[in-house]
């Protein structure tokens, strides 16, 4: 009997881990779980990285040797993190290989201080993707307004693009819009189309924290009874835009060059309210040509207990377009909450970023 992990693949969801560090790659725990839990790929983060490098397990060598050659803390990190992405990227070599370069991809993120400056972050994407110097690398962008313009400067230099946080459909309208604007610039540059892979990631668990709290705060029956919902709601529609945009003349000619669609990636999956499904970001977004990138404590509650039943995403647009007008009717603005969210998740790789500085700095002094 296939388990929850495998029936997920089966259904055309790509298992990405939302985790890295020195001693999972060193360990060989990482290697164990695409065995074992069908895990095809991997994502990072500023937050991720200050929790590897902060624990110090595997990074003593490494930083000593930083420190011996008078790295700066901005190198250190850059040497730090892209050296786990490469490895990373070499456990996964068999699996980029055998999917034909569809999964078996590591991402790294920009600093989060780029976030504002698209020429800086095509600068540092391009030093981050010479240092991996793996094809199965990929390079985190925020979807901010700035970085739509980084996400096709990088994409038409022929580097593999993994879009993060999304929260409004519109803003993910425009990330599509750059995506294919940067494989247009790159056809006219004489690149492989075939070779450029991207990523929308779209956080789901954080809208649904925020619109819960003001749906608790209006604090009717009716209003409670949506919650949980909105993030999932909104996530299905992301497919369907997914699913309409890449239909359109425009990109079906570009495919027709050997380009690939944008897949789009469901993030921020761990379960933060205890009374919902610890499963619920997985089991409800099932649908082919989606990944969905799982903290361990959520990939390993679907390998327990997980039920996949199939696309649970096609058959409920209309639904979901309904849940959202819903939550609208309660007085709660779409268009306030996502670019508030959009924010706080800068704000949060920031601090985290401040945090992994600090922790390397010490490290460097000692």
């Amino acid at each position: 009997m296939t388990n929850p992990t495998g029936a997920l693949s089966e259904a055309g969801v790509s298992i990405w881990l939302d985790d890295l560090s020195r001693d999972r790659i060193e360990s060989g725990s990482l290697r164990e779980l695409i065995g074992s839990h069908s895990v095809v790929g991997v994502t990072t983060n500023p937050t991720i990285f200050a929790g590897a490098i902060g624990g110090g397990v595997g990074y003593g060598d490494r930083l000593a040797s930083c420190a011996s050659r008078g790295l700066s803390v901005d190198e250190t990190i850059v040497e730090l993190t892209t050296a786990d992405v490469s490895d990373a990227c070499d456990v996964f070599a068999d699996v980029y290989a055998s999917t034909g370069g569809l999964d078996g991809r590591v991402s790294i993120e920009v600093a989060p201080g780029l976030a504002r400056d698209a020429a800086g972050t095509v600068a540092q994407a391009r030093e981050l993707w010479a240092r991996v110097d793996r094809p199965n690398a990929m390079i985190k962008i925020p979807a901010t307004v700035e970085g739509l313009e980084a996400i096709t400067e990088t994409i038409a230099a022929g580097i593999s693009v993994n879009v993060t946080l999304i929260f409004s459909l519109e803003r993910y309208r425009q990330v599509i819009n750059a995506y294919l604007t940067g494989l247009e610039r790159a056809r006219a540059a004489g690149i492989d189309l075939s070779s450029i892979r991207s990523v929308a990631s779209f956080f789901v668990s954080r809208l649904d924290t925020e619109i819960d709290a003001r749906l608790e705060a209006v604090g009717t029956p009716e209003a409670l009874a949506l919650k949980g919902k909105a993030g999932i709601a909104n996530a299905r529609l992301a497919y369907e835009v997914f699913e309409q945009s890449f239909r359109s003349e425009r990109a079906r000619f570009l495919r027709s060059l050997g380009a690939h669609v944008q897949r789009p990636l469901w993030a921020s999956t761990g379960v933060k309210d205890p009374a919902l499904r610890d499963t619920l970001y997985v089991e409800e977004l099932v649908a082919a040509d989606v990944v969905n990138t799982m903290p361990e404590a959520t990939l390993r509650a679907v390998a327990d207990h997980g039920e996949v039943r199939g696309d649970t995403i096609t058959t409920e647009f209309l639904e979901s377009n309904q849940l959202l007008n819903a939550i609208d009717a309660q007085g709660i603005d779409y268009v306030e909450v996502t670019a508030k969210l959009e924010e706080e998740g800068l704000k949060k790789f920031e601090a985290s970023w401040n945090e992994l500085c600090e922790t390397v700095k010490q490290a460097l002094q000692s």
